[in-house]
């Protein structure tokens, strides 16, 4: 059972940078796969999950901060009013409601159901922004601080699971006219302090009720998988030949993914009936 639940550790922590970085909810998969595959993870208790799921952001977020170190740095130097006003604005909204709603989310979003629902309806969004015509000609440089409250209400409808934070932040960034990979810069950028943040209060929460005897390898594996991928995934998604990709075929796997999920969810429930 342990090595069994280490090998989907390092499986999920092996998903996790790809469907972080890309707009196919990296929640939705953490949750349905060992659902789909039958795996024990998906009877683990609440609590153990959700520790589980600190590890695998933890990772994701250290190498995302070190793949954008160079990036971070200069635009630390170059802060100004104007950028420093976007990126607060980017981190309020979903810092607020993640602190006030996310016990609610967790108890009433976190089923098969509800993740479908929020694949389904974000591919939809995100593959209406991302045909509209006469769109795609802005860039990074000029967004604001309109622009980062757009993205920072984006990732407070991201926290319902299988939304999707890079796929919500894309889908506002392209209705607001920025090009593909602006668009993508734009979404990295907004999404690793709230990644980082909830990592700080989800761990303060983990380590101040103490984690189970036993689980430290398998969130240990689960963390460094994260990191493996995401380092990996970061640079493959910075060529231009990938990051300039339009938006629908995400769109297309993300409701592939919840009609599977939905049509096992009701082969299952006519079993048990």
């Amino acid at each position: 059972m342990r090595r069994a639940r280490l090998r989907h550790a390092v499986v999920l922590g092996l998903l996790q940078g790809p469907t972080e970085l890309l707009p196919v909810s990296s929640s939705a998969h953490t949750t349905l796969i060992p659902r789909l595959a039958g795996w024990s993870h998906a009877e683990l208790d609440p609590e153990l999950r959700k520790s589980f799921e600190v590890a695998l952001h933890a990772g994701a977020g250290a190498a995302l901060a070190i793949d954008m170190r160079t990036e971070l740095i200069g635009a630390a130097r170059t802060l100004d009013k104007r950028r420093a006003a976007m990126i607060g604005l980017s981190l309020a909204p979903p810092a607020l409601a993640g602190y006030v709603l996310e016990r609610p989310i967790e108890r009433h979003l976190g089923g098969p159901c509800s993740i479908a629902a929020g694949l389904i309806a974000g591919a939809i969004a995100m593959a209406l922004a991302d045909l509209r015509p006469g769109r795609g000609a802005r860039h990074q440089q000029e967004a604001g601080p309109g622009d980062g409250l757009a993205l920072g209400l984006a990732q407070t409808a991201a926290l319902a699971p299988g939304v999707s934070r890079n796929g919500a932040t894309l889908t506002v960034a392209r209705a607001r006219g920025f090009m593909r990979e602006d668009a993508q810069a734009l979404s990295w950028h907004a999404a690793l302090p709230v990644i980082l943040g909830a990592v700080t209060l989800k761990g303060w929460r983990l380590l101040r009720g103490g984690v189970p005897d036993g689980t430290w390898p398998v969130l240990a594996a689960g963390a460094g998988g994260a990191f493996v991928s995401t380092a990996a995934s970061a640079r493959l998604l910075r060529r231009p030949a990938v990051s300039a990709r339009g938006l629908l075929p995400y769109a297309v796997y993300r409701c592939t993914i919840a009609a599977i999920a939905i049509v096992r969810l009701r082969s299952a429930q006519n079993r048990d009936g």
